[in-house]
């Protein structure tokens, strides 16, 4: 790993760190493929529980790509820049797609054009009260092209994320978490806390039974009625045969806290 991209676990929580303040984090070629590999080990570990996405410094999360860093000839054609997307950062959402454990978002400060979307990829969102949110493609002439027609009409609905996709337009934290882009907001100097102390009790639950639930849900996305129930009542019968479902029962009938082991 470079000094840009920070890789580390505490236990069961993993975080990934972008880490070039000065340049408000924005990512490079190089950086994206790091990423990959964090979340790659994430995914195959099973001592790793849940992932922390966020980055350095209070004035940004992430400002999305480095343009001047990510800049090359094969750029000119429109073949070279599909396939700068497809090879490099797209790995990452289709990556997440099959990694179900917790990917919880610290959003430290402003998240702008891919940086958003980069933002959007995760679970669960917590944001700093003076972090700020834009999907700014718009304003230098190009499309959203790192996820966010994807991911913001799922949590905002089409009008409301083509509101915000056609204007670039800035919002801040109340706001994301009104329209739902976030799920709580925190005073700066508490966030990345309150973000390890949720991340823990996803790490120290039932961690099978978190898995299947996430799973369970983006899947009853592309789903019916008929095939979503056949789906969580295979879930419900493999959980209900688990030692941590027999923890939390023996727990509850003596009326103490349950310690899981993750089977």
């Amino acid at each position: 790993m470079s000094d840009a991209l920070v890789f580390q676990t505490d236990g069961p929580i993993a975080t990934i760190r972008l880490n070039r303040p000065e340049k408000r984090n924005a990512f490079t070629v190089e950086m994206i493929d790091e990423w990959v590999e964090a979340l790659t080990t994430c995914r195959d570990d099973d001592r790793i529980k849940a992932i922390v996405l966020t980055g350095t410094g209070d004035r940004a999360f992430c400002s999305g790509g480095d343009v001047g860093r990510m800049r090359d000839p094969k750029d000119a054609t429109a073949v070279g820049r599909k396939s700068k997307l497809f090879d490099h950062i797209h790995h990452i959402p289709l990556l997440l797609e099959g990694i179900d454990k917790p990917y919880l978002v610290a959003v430290n400060g402003a998240a702008t054009g891919a940086g958003m979307d980069m933002a959007l990829m995760g679970d669960i969102r917590f944001a700093a009260q003076s972090a700020r949110f834009g999907e700014t493609y718009i304003k230098v002439g190009l499309v959203p092209g790192d996820g966010g027609a994807y991911y913001l009409p799922r949590l905002v609905g089409i009008p409301k994320a083509l509101e915000l996709l056609w204007t670039g337009d800035l919002i801040d934290a109340d706001e994301a978490l009104r329209l739902g882009i976030i799920n709580r907001v925190y005073p700066d100097k508490d966030l990345m806390s309150a973000t390890y102390e949720f991340a823990e009790r996803l790490a120290n639950g039932p961690s099978l039974a978190i898995r299947m639930t996430k799973r369970a849900v983006y899947q009853s996305e592309r789903q019916d009625l008929r095939s979503a129930l056949d789906l969580i009542s295979s879930h419900m019968g493999i959980i209900a045969t688990t030692e941590d479902h027999k923890e939390a029962v023996r727990a509850f009938a003596e009326k103490r806290k349950p310690v899981f082991n993750g089977r």
